[in-house]
């Protein structure tokens, strides 16, 4: 698939986006619901071959190329990697899906309601080797854990900042400003929210689109007018701690909105199932996403 191609399937297609991009501090966990325990690997190297190993079981399951996944967001080392003696992004590609790639590198402490990007210093050589390896976009996540106006309005600034430098490289930027679904008053802060997401799309150059990651709203609906924004390519949706079937009956409520779960996809997967095992459980939680996903 060529980026035309690509631009094309993220637009219009009938699915949604793996996301397949535990980092570091977020393995661990990963590993252990897959039934990988600490115990079995030793030094981050090992961690992240465990990691990869339980990633390439998941692309090149014959499911993940039924169509009704059409991206998949990795980490760099998945990027990095081979799946099938390919590299990750071909081997995706090879199965219609389109590449992302994570780029932020962790969280700030929280102030002002919010916890922002830490520095993102390593940037510009990852969005070069990014776009070296055929990758077509990115994602970068920052959370919102209180309805605090000044604190959403300076995250918000620091997504569409970053993503003028991505799409600049050449990449489509995948802004994920998530919401904190236990957060007592997400009502309110995704008023907020949507309007400084508003104002950054009217100030984005002609010509340049954007995709936006954010958690499952509130209000059914709420996000209707960036979903028919003609700056926004997609706006995909996060599980944020949702089980499957809570995360696919609240996604369910909001059309046009397609998922781009981690948990929601891998939760009942395990490293001894049979291949039958493995395929059935993740043919199931793909069958249930994707149905969410294109709900009218």
């Amino acid at each position: 698939m060529n980026t035309q191609e690509m631009t094309a399937k993220i637009a219009k297609g009938d699915g949604f986006i793996a996301a397949l991009d535990q980092s570091g501090g977020s393995t661990p966990k990963a590993l252990r619901g897959y039934g990988v325990e600490d115990s079995e690997w030793s030094g981050d190297e090992e961690m992240f071959s465990r990691i990869h190993d339980m990633r390439s079981r998941v692309i090149t399951s014959p499911c993940f190329s039924s169509g009704k996944v059409i991206g998949a967001i990795l980490f760099e080392k998945t990027m990095d990697g081979e799946v099938d003696g390919k590299p990750t992004a071909d081997a995706l590609k090879a199965r219609g899906i389109v590449p992302f790639i994570k780029v932020d590198q962790g969280l700030m402490d929280e102030a002002n309601g919010v916890q922002m990007m830490k520095p993102l210093d390593k940037l510009p050589a990852l969005l070069e080797k990014s776009v070296a390896k055929g990758m077509f976009g990115t994602k970068m996540r920052s959370v919102i854990k209180a309805a605090d106006a000044e604190g959403i309005a300076a995250i918000v600034a620091q997504q569409f900042s970053v993503g003028n430098q991505i799409a600049e490289a050449g990449l489509m930027p995948m802004l994920e400003p998530e919401y904190d679904i236990n957060a007592d008053d997400r009502a309110e802060g995704e008023d907020i929210l949507l309007a400084e997401i508003q104002k950054g799309l009217d100030a984005l150059p002609e010509g340049r689109q954007v995709m936006l990651k954010l958690s499952i709203p509130k209000r059914p609906g709420h996000y209707t007018t960036l979903i028919e924004h003609p700056k926004v390519l997609r706006v995909v949706a996060l599980s944020g701690g949702y089980s499957t079937d809570d995360a696919c009956d609240q996604l369910a409520k909001n059309p046009g909105m397609i998922a781009s779960f981690s948990r929601g996809l891998l939760q009942d997967l395990r490293k001894d199932q049979s291949d039958d095992e493995f395929n059935s459980a993740l043919s199931g939680a793909i069958d249930k996403i994707q149905k969410a996903s294109v709900l009218v």
